[in-house]
């Protein structure tokens, strides 16, 4: 494979089997970390609910499902979308800190709308991360808005694989 041909060959997402529907997945490779390090005190306290985050250091990513559920929301602008576990529980993914400000500008929405089922690992948004840091710190959230009376403890930050479980 040429050069070229390899600048233009898209990341293929292997699809995921036997995630649990209790289960909250990592939503692409990268570093698990602390929220308490992010910059946005509304992420770092945890004021929208328990939360961990990450940090990718590729180019590109595309963000997946955390969860087997529904998308009950995808903002128009990409930098964030949500899902309703089939047990209710809801999580919230944010993408970046102020990235709502780029208007969509280094997000692609993938096929998945508002309203779709979507199984854990499954794409959702690709990001471009490498023009996005220019102008905004690239942490990402993932945010469990309602947890439906379950009680649960997020894994310790570690390098995760896209599927790897949270919960511990």
């Amino acid at each position: 494979m040429g050069l070229f041909s390899k600048l233009l060959k898209k990341e293929k997402l292997e699809e995921l089997i036997n995630i649990d529907d209790n289960d909250i997945v990592a939503i692409a490779d990268g570093q698990l970390i602390d929220i308490k390090t992010i910059s946005d005190p509304v992420f770092a306290q945890e004021m929208m609910g328990k939360s961990v985050a990450f940090r990718f250091n590729k180019d590109k990513i595309t963000l997946c499902s955390p969860a087997n559920g529904v998308l009950s929301v995808l903002f128009p602008t990409g930098h964030a979308f949500g899902v309703v576990a089939g047990d209710g529980v809801e999580i919230f993914v944010h993408c970046g800190i102020n990235t709502v400000e780029s208007n969509g500008d280094g997000f692609k929405k993938l096929k998945k709308k508002q309203g779709d089922k979507v199984i854990a690992g499954e794409p959702i948004v690709e990001v471009d991360i490498n023009k996005l840091e220019k102008k905004y710190d690239m942490a990402t959230m993932l945010i469990v808005t309602n947890m439906q009376e379950r009680s649960f403890d997020f894994i310790s930050p570690t390098i995760v694989k896209r599927g790897q479980s949270l919960i511990k």
